[in-house]
């Protein structure tokens, strides 16, 4: 067949079927993930409105949870709503350029998040091993930048997918077997070379996802090293307790994305309905966890949460 083809032209639309093999259960799986998204939303708006209106608050850990907030809202939102659509009213349908788009906000604001927990652990590294040097070396100017950098990164390096993808002839396979357009899963319906396509996103992944776990523990590493020196129990219960809400929050985000990146490169045995599960909760848990956690183990927060509820009820 040439490549002149109509055959080989982009499908006017792609049809996502939600989750293959719980077809019938999607209806009642979109309740509790109706419900963890309107968490996610709630309680990340929340965050953000908090630490803009509470000067105490302009400090980097508070702004880089704001970016984490922001990113998260952005995460679950891209998702989510078409999710539901797809399980309550069976409208998969998403044109071809919609579903890049969706991707390229998925990925991107993925590879943000890994950016922005990386930049938290270095905040923690400072804050306990160079307590001194803490103000001076993050300052807000610092803070923007490093968020800005991470954005960038999340930027430069997914748009090269969906440039390429863009430029890939598709036959007649139109069927997604996910609930939204997952960047191997439109891959696979391409009929020409995808070596390329999944070459770079292996390396995007591996970039993303090795350097900012390898940051990460080694922060934690020196840490760990500083808290044990610590001469009371006091004091490194005191040290433990500021980094725990952290490491909850990177075991939520890291634990999913690591078994949905293996399990769609090596995990042939694993039911595909327990891949695209974990697929989706990946993208609704740690927007849903990260206010939770971060609202109850933080006081300066927790405070302010509490104040705000006291006002609305006198």
């Amino acid at each position: 067949m040439s490549l002149n083809s109509t055959a080989f032209f982009h499908p006017p639309y792609f049809l996502l079927v939600g989750i293959p093999g719980l077809e019938k259960e999607q209806f009642w799986i979109a309740f509790p993930f109706c419900i963890m998204y309107a968490i996610s939303v709630l309680g990340n708006i929340t965050l953000l409105l908090i630490i803009k209106a509470e000067p105490g608050l302009h400090e980097p850990m508070y702004l880089f949870l704001a970016m984490l907030a922001f990113t998260d809202l952005v995460l679950s939102t891209s998702v989510l709503p078409k999710t539901l659509g797809i399980f309550w009213m069976g409208s998969g349908e998403i044109g071809f350029v919609s579903c890049l788009v969706q991707m390229f906000f998925i990925h991107t604001f993925s590879s943000v998040e890994s950016g922005v927990l990386t930049a938290m652990a270095f905040d923690r590294y400072i804050a306990i091993c160079n307590p001194l040097w803490h103000s001076s070396i993050l300052s807000v100017t610092v803070v923007v930048a490093l968020g800005s950098l991470v954005l960038v990164r999340g930027v430069l390096l997914v748009s090269p997918s969906c440039f390429l993808l863009h430029r890939m002839p598709f036959c007649q396979h139109h069927i997604i077997s996910h609930s939204y357009c997952e960047h191997m899963a439109v891959v696979k319906l391409a009929c020409g070379d995808t070596r390329v396509n999944v070459i770079y996103g292996l390396f995007v992944a591996l970039v993303v996802i090795g350097s900012d776990t390898i940051l990460i523990s080694v922060s934690y590493t020196m840490i760990l090293r500083v808290v044990m020196r610590q001469p009371s129990t006091e004091a490194r219960l005191k040290a433990f307790s500021t980094c725990a809400s952290h490491v909850c929050v990177i075991l939520a985000f890291y634990v999913p994305a690591l078994f949905t990146f293996f399990t769609h490169r090596f995990g042939q045995s694993i039911p595909p309905y327990i891949h695209k599960m974990v697929a989706n909760l990946y993208l609704l848990v740690p927007p849903m966890l990260n206010p939770i956690i971060y609202g109850v183990r933080t006081k300066k927060i927790w405070d302010r949460v509490v104040l705000l509820f006291r006002q609305k009820g006198n």
